[in-house]
């Protein structure tokens, strides 16, 4: 339950069950700090706890202000650091420091606009909650109103140094059509980066379990496929066979979705034949622009690892530039 929209459904759950509960984010972090800005804590009125601010750190003092704060209602700011003998009785002794809002649920924090949060997130919306540190003012915004923070997945304080953007991005997938020994390693590299792995290839002696243990396998077409996976802006497609019959369809599928990122293999004279195809099926060119491919930085690399860390690396680049 360590990821944003587990915690938040089931503090959502365990209110509606008729518990108190309550929400701890880390809002600022400094130095050495061992949780990003964004992480959280939910905490329930008989002390069960699941997620973290601090990776074991001061959880234990966040939970005796937490519920404190089920009492009286109110919202908490709490700063631990290694000035404080609180954090060097808790740990948070190697020179970071945090800061944690604690908000019960009911209270501080609105039960709908914790409702809309969780719903949002459930449907892979990106939805930011904007909360008022030096007030009671709790809302969901969309990702255009903090474009750049939803761009790099970055939760914090604005400069006003009261209003807290905490960023909930759906996770980050990517889909590789085309089960070859490039995607043996650019899948579990996507994993390292944070990227949800789905393999899309029909063909079973491609797609394997042997071949791509712990990868997500659709055995379907690649069409029906990317339709069925439901293409967004938190997804990249790389199209990886060399065979139009199943490359040409995906491809199609990603054009005319919100992918971030689109990238095929293939060399400039296959990506010309690509067009050609494409131009014939009806996509336009400003479309069509939006394919990367050669696939991947222009790094020199020629095996299949090498290939794989230069489309990683684009991937990376699209999503933050």
């Amino acid at each position: 339950m360590s990821d944003l929209a587990g915690v938040l459904a089931l503090a959502l759950d365990w209110h509606r069950g008729g518990s108190g509960v309550v929400v701890a984010t880390v809002v600022e972090t400094w130095g050495s700090a061992p949780r990003p800005t964004g992480s959280q804590l939910v905490i329930r009125e008989d002390g069960h706890m699941e997620g973290s601010v601090s990776g074991g750190c001061v959880e234990g003092a966040v939970i005796v202000e937490a519920l404190d704060a089920l009492g009286d209602g109110k919202a908490r700011l709490l700063e631990f650091g290694v000035s404080d003998d609180e954090a060097f009785a808790v740990g948070l002794a190697c020179g970071g420091r945090i800061k944690v809002l604690v908000e019960p649920v009911g209270d501080a924090m609105p039960v709908d606009v914790l409702a809309d949060l969780v719903t949002q997130r459930a449907a892979r919306k990106p939805v930011g909650y904007v909360a008022d540190l030096g007030g009671d003012a709790r809302h969901v915004v969309s990702a255009d109103a903090y474009p750049d923070r939803f761009r790099m997945d970055r939760s914090g304080v604005e400069d006003d140094g009261r209003t807290f953007v905490a960023i909930h991005n759906p996770p980050l997938r990517m889909i590789v059509v085309g089960g070859v020994h490039i995607a043996q390693t650019l899948l579990p590299m996507a994993r390292a980066c944070g990227y949800v792995p789905i393999l899309v290839d029909p063909r079973p002696a491609f797609a394997s379990v042997e071949r791509f243990p712990d990868v997500q396998i659709m055995d379907d077409w690649p069409d029906d496929a990317l339709a069925r996976a439901g293409l967004d802006s938190r997804t990249a497609v790389v199209t990886l066979t060399h065979d139009p019959k199943l490359d040409d369809p995906a491809i199609i599928a990603a054009l005319q979705s919100d992918a971030f990122y689109l990238g095929c293999l293939g060399s400039k004279r296959t990506h010309a034949k690509r067009v050609e195809r494409l131009i014939a099926a009806g996509i336009s060119a400003d479309n069509i622009a939006r394919i990367h491919a050669p696939v991947g930085l222009n790094i020199g690399g020629r095996s299949p690892a090498e290939i794989a860390i230069s489309t990683m690396a684009q991937v990376v680049q699209t999503l933050r530039s």
